[in-house]
Protein backbone atom coordinates (compact mmCIF):
# COMPACT_ATOMS: atom_id res chain seq x y z
CA UNK A 1 0.00 0.00 0.00
CA UNK A 2 0.83 3.54 -0.51
CA UNK A 3 0.73 6.44 2.29
CA UNK A 4 1.12 9.79 1.60
CA UNK A 5 2.13 12.57 4.37
CA UNK A 6 3.72 16.38 4.47
CA UNK A 7 7.39 16.50 2.91
CA UNK A 8 10.47 17.43 5.37
CA UNK A 9 9.66 14.88 7.27
CA UNK A 10 9.59 15.26 10.48
CA UNK A 11 9.48 13.43 14.43
CA UNK A 12 5.17 12.12 14.16
CA UNK A 13 5.70 11.58 10.32
CA UNK A 14 8.50 9.84 10.62
CA UNK A 15 7.99 7.36 13.62
CA UNK A 16 4.87 7.13 12.19
CA UNK A 17 5.80 6.01 9.04
CA UNK A 18 8.21 3.56 10.36
CA UNK A 19 5.79 1.97 12.71
CA UNK A 20 3.38 1.42 9.35
CA UNK A 21 6.30 -0.68 7.92
CA UNK A 22 7.45 -2.02 10.80
CA UNK A 23 3.66 -3.42 12.15
CA UNK A 24 1.60 -2.63 9.51
CA UNK A 25 2.75 -2.91 6.54
CA UNK A 26 6.04 -4.27 6.00
CA UNK A 27 5.61 -3.62 1.79
CA UNK A 28 4.52 0.39 2.36
CA UNK A 29 5.82 2.61 0.65
CA UNK A 30 5.32 6.51 0.85
CA UNK A 31 4.85 9.42 -1.09
CA UNK A 32 5.64 13.45 0.36
CA UNK A 33 3.61 16.28 -0.76
CA UNK A 34 3.38 19.98 -0.13
CA UNK A 35 1.35 21.00 3.42
CA UNK A 36 -1.05 22.76 1.30
CA UNK A 37 -1.69 19.54 -1.35
CA UNK A 38 -5.33 18.57 -0.99
CA UNK A 39 -5.49 14.92 -1.08
CA UNK A 40 -8.92 14.38 -1.60
CA UNK A 41 -9.49 11.90 -5.03
CA UNK A 42 -5.36 10.74 -3.73
CA UNK A 43 -5.37 7.25 -4.63
CA UNK A 44 -2.64 7.12 -1.34
CA UNK A 45 -3.56 6.65 2.42
CA UNK A 46 -3.10 9.78 4.41
CA UNK A 47 -1.40 10.52 7.50
CA UNK A 48 -0.61 13.70 9.70
CA UNK A 49 -1.77 15.56 6.77
CA UNK A 50 -4.69 17.79 6.61
CA UNK A 51 -7.78 16.07 6.01
CA UNK A 52 -6.44 12.41 6.96
CA UNK A 53 -8.22 10.26 9.42
CA UNK A 54 -4.62 8.90 11.08
CA UNK A 55 -3.72 12.00 12.49
CA UNK A 56 -3.39 14.19 15.83
CA UNK A 57 -6.16 12.89 18.05
CA UNK A 58 -7.17 15.18 21.47
CA UNK A 59 -3.57 14.86 23.08
CA UNK A 60 -2.46 11.92 21.08
CA UNK A 61 0.35 12.17 18.58
CA UNK A 62 -0.27 10.40 15.06
CA UNK A 63 2.04 7.63 16.27
CA UNK A 64 -0.46 6.54 19.14
CA UNK A 65 -3.14 6.89 17.04
CA UNK A 66 -1.70 4.55 14.49
CA UNK A 67 -0.94 2.07 17.36
CA UNK A 68 -4.48 2.48 18.69
CA UNK A 69 -6.05 2.00 15.55
CA UNK A 70 -4.31 -1.39 15.09
CA UNK A 71 -4.11 -2.15 19.00
CA UNK A 72 -0.40 -2.70 18.71
CA UNK A 73 -0.66 -3.86 22.28
CA UNK A 74 2.78 -3.17 22.96
CA UNK A 75 4.06 -1.61 25.81
CA UNK A 76 7.25 -0.73 24.36
CA UNK A 77 5.36 1.00 22.19
CA UNK A 78 3.26 2.63 24.43
CA UNK A 79 6.09 4.13 25.71
CA UNK A 80 7.66 5.16 22.70
CA UNK A 81 4.29 7.02 21.79
CA UNK A 82 4.78 9.15 25.18
CA UNK A 83 8.20 10.00 23.99
CA UNK A 84 7.54 10.98 20.59
CA UNK A 85 4.20 13.11 21.86
CA UNK A 86 6.55 14.71 24.06
CA UNK A 87 9.68 15.49 21.42
CA UNK A 88 6.78 16.27 18.98
CA UNK A 89 4.99 18.25 21.38
CA UNK A 90 7.64 20.00 23.71
CA UNK A 91 5.50 22.48 25.79
CA UNK A 92 2.99 19.79 26.91
CA UNK A 93 3.49 19.12 30.83
CA UNK A 94 4.71 15.79 32.05
CA UNK A 95 6.92 14.90 28.76
CA UNK A 96 9.34 11.91 29.09
CA UNK A 97 13.10 13.03 29.97
CA UNK A 98 14.09 11.45 26.92
CA UNK A 99 11.84 13.62 24.75
CA UNK A 100 14.32 16.81 24.43
CA UNK A 101 17.07 14.33 23.04
CA UNK A 102 14.94 12.49 20.65
CA UNK A 103 13.70 15.87 19.69
CA UNK A 104 17.10 17.31 19.08
CA UNK A 105 18.08 13.83 16.60
CA UNK A 106 14.95 14.39 14.51
CA UNK A 107 15.68 18.46 13.93
CA UNK A 108 18.77 17.56 12.74
CA UNK A 109 16.81 15.44 10.58
CA UNK A 110 14.40 18.23 9.59
CA UNK A 111 16.94 21.05 9.27
CA UNK A 112 19.85 18.83 7.55
CA UNK A 113 20.59 18.62 3.76
CA UNK A 114 18.51 15.67 3.15
CA UNK A 115 15.61 14.42 1.11
CA UNK A 116 12.90 13.17 2.62
CA UNK A 117 13.60 9.17 1.42
CA UNK A 118 17.07 10.08 3.36
CA UNK A 119 14.87 11.42 6.43
CA UNK A 120 12.71 8.34 6.27
CA UNK A 121 15.62 5.79 6.49
CA UNK A 122 17.92 7.40 9.11
CA UNK A 123 14.52 8.20 11.14
CA UNK A 124 13.56 5.01 10.64
CA UNK A 125 17.00 3.53 12.27
CA UNK A 126 16.73 5.77 15.14
CA UNK A 127 13.18 4.55 15.90
CA UNK A 128 14.46 1.35 15.52
CA UNK A 129 16.85 1.91 18.11
CA UNK A 130 14.67 3.96 19.87
CA UNK A 131 11.77 0.45 20.29
CA UNK A 132 14.90 -1.30 21.47
CA UNK A 133 15.70 1.25 24.33
CA UNK A 134 11.81 0.78 25.00
CA UNK A 135 11.66 -3.07 25.26
CA UNK A 136 14.36 -3.32 27.54
CA UNK A 137 13.32 -0.35 29.49
CA UNK A 138 9.75 -1.85 30.00
CA UNK A 139 11.39 -5.71 30.66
Amino acid sequence: MRYVTRETLHIDRIATAWAIGRFVDSQASFVFVPRTKDIRGMAETPFDIRGASLSHRGERCTFEVLVEMHRLMDTALGRMGRIVRGADLPYEDGMPAESPGVRAVFDALRDGPFTDEERLSVGSQFCEALYAYCREAAG
